[in-house]
């Protein structure tokens, strides 16, 4: 386990806090989270609020620049993402030749990695060059993880629609090759507000520790997507969802809930490490899950998503987060069981470029110590 030591004044005895729960790092104008509102900000702004009122082409620019755009600065965000979707010709031939075998956020990563190979100022970190790195990758992100998607399927990959389309109905339209209905667009843009930012995780700690020796942005954001790959983190949502699918019906739902707790099994979707009241981000997703399941004309994976979720708090009173209704609105968009984990990458691409730049800003090697509980004098002789 990750251990961290600090130095009680007053008795100075370590103290090791594992995980480096409650330590704080460095200071952060990004997001903040309050566990036991609960309560979610960004740049000041509850995440419910943004979730109904922006279009992640807004949040983007909130986070990465710190304000909220005026309508000519939408206008030319806009522009830029769009010119800059379309990924280069070595980037969509890794993705074609990857083997079938290898994991999904394997495959982005190192498609991500590649396009730090090819960005000719990839190891410039001036605040302009910082900035634009971090639009080239917020315009991409959708486009690798819509190829991987339709490729998967043993389809071609469409190319984005250029600016006629904003950043959720642009990705959508290159999953599927079709514009997408308004509420489905409207369910997929709030989606990815609620996911592009979520203060200091696990991926976002592991992005700034990168920034911290001074090493370029892409190799931050390499080290952010190997963090979020892991089932403790982002790839929970793919779990949630394969969770469902095994359940099956909503009539079995208790019963699986019932065997897993009698096994101790973790259910993949429930409880988290900060959010001790709920998880803000997931009472949105809730309903979105319901007027997704209306858009279709199908309710299975929410009866099933709601059953489970009252037996839960019957047994364990443990609630959901974000991940376990994100996952039935992921999968009725298209996005398939071992892809999801992908699509919150492409939303949190934003997030990671807002701590990246705020590190460079005010920048302190981050070096904590660890308890060392090894023996000592040993010789060789």
């Amino acid at each position: 386990k990750c251990k961290t030591v600090t130095v009680d004044k007053e008795s100075a005895e370590p103290v090791v806090h594992h995980g480096l729960e409650g330590v704080l790092a460095f200071e952060s104008e990004v997001a903040f989270i309050d566990g036991h509102a609960p309560e979610l900000l960004v740049r000041g702004y509850d995440i419910a609020d943004l979730a109904h009122n922006f279009g992640y082409e807004q949040m983007a620019y909130l986070l990465v620049y710190g304000q909220v755009p005026n309508a000519d600065e939408l206008a030319a965000f806009n522009t830029e993402l769009a010119d800059l979707r379309p990924l280069p010709g070595p980037v969509l031939d890794l993705l074609r030749t990857a083997p079938a075998s290898a994991h999904p956020m394997a495959v982005l990563r190192t498609a991500v990695s590649l396009l730090g190979v090819l960005d000719a100022n990839a190891d410039d970190i001036d605040q302009d060059s910082l900035l634009a790195a971090a639009k080239s990758l917020t315009a991409k992100f959708p486009t690798l993880v819509a190829a991987q998607t339709r490729l998967q399927a043993g389809l071609e990959p469409v190319g984005p629609e250029g600016a006629r389309l904003g950043h959720a109905a642009n990705y959508l339209y290159m999953v599927d090759g079709t514009e997408p209905a308004e509420p489905l667009r409207r369910a997929f843009d709030a989606a990815l507000v609620l996911y592009a930012e979520h203060e200091t995780n696990a991926s976002t700690f592991a992005c700034r520790v990168v920034v911290g020796t001074e090493s370029d942005l892409y190799s931050a954001v390499v080290a952010g997507l190997g963090a979020i790959k892991g089932p403790l983190h982002g790839g929970a949502i793919d779990g949630a969802m394969n969770m469902l699918v095994t359940i099956g019906s909503a009539d079995n739902a208790a019963a699986y809930v019932d065997a897993a707790l009698a096994a101790k099994r973790k259910l993949p979707g429930f409880g988290h490490r900060v959010y001790r009241a709920g998880d803000p981000r997931a009472s949105e997703l809730r309903e979105m899950a319901l007027e997704m399941a209306a858009a279709v004309g199908d309710s299975k994976w929410f009866d099933i998503a709601i059953a489970a979720e009252k037996r839960m708090a019957e047994t364990k009173g443990i609630i959901p987060n974000v991940d376990y209704f994100a996952a039935p609105v992921l999968y009725q968009l298209g996005f398939p069981l071992n892809l999801m984990t992908n699509v919150v990458a492409s939303a949190r691409i934003t997030g990671w470029s807002a701590h990246i730049i705020e590190q460079y800003k005010k920048n302190r090697l981050i070096r904590p110590r660890a308890l060392y509980t090894g023996e000592r004098g040993k010789r060789l002789n």
